[in-house]
């Protein structure tokens, strides 16, 4: 009985062996991890108005201008992730 049991293990390892190396797939697609960074939208705000101002230099009157000046202020609008992009495939 017991060496019918072993015969039956040793039969079905044997199968399960053989079709499982018959059985050869093929590479369809490849992928790659990509990091995306976040992304900012800028805009800009006004700190100082431009002018024109009068000023002494050298004994002369000399008429300068100035210009505004304006700070920078980002915002996030989405945030960095990880994509799946398609890429050739290594053998």
């Amino acid at each position: 009985m017991i060496t019918k049991v072993f015969a039956a293990a040793a039969t079905a390892i044997t199968l399960s062996a053989t079709s499982a190396a018959a059985w050869e797939g093929h590479v369809v697609e490849c992928y790659g991890k990509v990091w995306y960074p976040a992304e900012y939208s800028t805009s800009k705000v006004l700190v100082k108005h431009g002018k024109t101002a009068w000023e002494h230099r050298n004994g002369q009157m000399v008429k300068v201008v100035y210009a505004p000046v304006y700070k920078e202020v980002k915002t996030k609008t989405k945030d960095g992730h990880w994509i799946m992009r398609q890429e050739a495939c290594i053998n």
